[in-house]
């Protein structure tokens, strides 16, 4: 049986170019996303470009470079995002390439259904081990579905891939061609954590109980949450990704996911953006539990931890609740990526709490992120009856079964200053309340008359 896979290994050994030639003008090509995105197969794939016409390269935010979606390239590729990365914004916002809003747990389902049938995977997994199995290390995420999926799976051999525990694995008789690559997988650098995420994150903290579940993205925000968990007791993790700043909590005990009562004492994930520490610490280590999104960001799953904490962004909110995390205007920013997901899992969980934390302002003060109404064009991507707490660095609104006049009042509470009182002007236009000055006058000349 060990003769059989390596015989195998060895007879679908190709170069990167030799494997690349699978690609054909027309075709769906799928790329792993994030920090496993494998450059080696990128790389021969634009070498091919000159050859091929239409070719669609999907994916979620990856963290090497895109050069598909160069200029140069249009007519030979073009890029459907499922989330935006800053790699290829411009080109989606020119016109070059595509953004599909897709719930994260819902992309799965479009290879599997034939809804959107991918022709060719690029995927990056660890060695075979001796049984013939390879990991896909930190980004099982949508990538394992797509290699069940393809009709042509070429993997990139990186013996700098971690091997991880989970739902994580792929024998060497379901890839059809290996390209043998050592390099460094790609980092995404940590975020300088300033002033202002550390007031917001200290307000995410004191919502954070002892046996929280939490689930955190990526940015300064979360960045600056956890180290201020150090004094919390048994807190667990069920989350699309981890970053760096879950190290130090795993290592001084904080961090057990003993309380947890769906998959007590492991760290349930998609994927991990972060390091070659991250990395280092993720390998051969059982309390992660990597599985696809559509398990990870199950809503219903998540919704079995009890005490589940979502912690996620947003670019605006506006005063009756909803949210635009996607889209500033009508320029494509981001995506709606797991918000939804676990917004929705926490608020089904018992004691759970979904939280949209958020900068007051943009742009150096010049812009409220409150907002009377959200920007022409901008989607809203958590709507107003699944909000629950916001946050800004001016403290919490809990806006779950308040009336609209008791939202927006809440929202402008933590409203920068300088702006509350054109948000309190518009909700005199629109009759939902009247300003404390306001209401004050009010009084008085009502007082006049007794």
């Amino acid at each position: 049986m060990s003769m059989s896979w390596e015989m195998e290994y060895k007879r679908r050994l190709k170069t990167a170019d030799q494997a690349l030639q699978c690609v054909q003008s027309g075709m769906r090509v799928y790329i792993q996303p994030g920090c496993a995105e494998p450059e080696t197969l990128v790389e021969a794939l634009m070498r091919r470009g000159p050859e091929l016409r239409e070719v669609e390269i999907v994916h979620m935010m990856t963290m090497g470079c895109a050069p598909y979606v160069a200029p140069e390239m249009a007519g030979h590729f073009r890029h459907n995002a499922m989330f935006i990365g800053g790699n290829v914004r411009e080109a989606i916002n020119d016109g070059r390439a595509d953004y599909t809003p897709i719930y994260l747990s819902e992309i799965e389902q479009l290879f599997e259904s034939g809804e959107m049938p991918i022709d060719v995977a690029l995927i990056e997994v660890s060695p075979p081990d001796s049984h013939g199995f390879c990991s896909f290390g930190i980004g099982v995420d949508t990538t394992l579905t797509a290699a069940q999926c393809a009709k042509h799976t070429v993997a990139q051999i990186n013996d700098n891939m971690p091997r991880t525990y989970g739902d994580s694995f792929i024998h060497v008789s379901d890839i059809d061609a290996f390209v043998e690559s050592s390099r460094p997988l790609c980092a995404l650098k940590r975020p300088q954590v300033t002033d202002l995420q550390v007031a917001i994150a200290r307000h995410v903290a004191s919502l954070i109980d002892d046996g929280s579940v939490l689930q955190t993205g990526i940015g300064g925000i979360p960045d600056a949450v956890l180290p201020m968990l150090m004094d919390r007791k048994d807190l667990g993790v069920h989350s699309e990704l981890v970053t760096d700043g879950v190290i130090p909590l795993i290592e001084a005990g904080v961090i057990t996911g003993a309380r947890k009562n769906f998959k007590p004492r492991k760290i349930i994930l998609g994927f991990a953006l972060g390091t070659k520490h991250l990395f280092e610490f993720v390998d051969n280590n059982p309390i992660f539990e990597f599985h696809p999104t559509a398990y990870s960001n199950d809503p219903g799953l998540i919704a079995r931890n009890d005490n589940m904490v979502a912690i996620n962004s947003a670019l605006q909110v506006d005063l009756t609740g909803q949210v635009c995390s996607d889209s500033i205007g009508n320029q494509f920013y981001s995506g709606i990526g797991g918000q939804v997901d676990f917004l929705r899992g926490a608020s089904r969980s018992k004691g759970g709490k979904p939280i949209i934390a958020i900068s007051s302002t943009a742009k150096h003060d010049t812009i409220s992120r409150i907002v009377p109404v959200l920007d022409p064009g901008a989607g809203v991507v958590t709507s107003r009856g699944l909000v629950r707490y916001v946050v800004t660095e001016y403290g919490v609104a809990y806006l779950h079964g308040k009336s609209i006049r008791e939202r927006a009042k809440a929202l402008i509470e933590i409203a920068h200053p300088k702006f509350r009182a054109g948000l309190y002007e518009y909700c005199e236009k629109t009759k939902w309340l009247q300003s404390p000055k306001a209401a004050s006058a009010a009084a008085s000349r009502s007082a006049e008359y007794v």
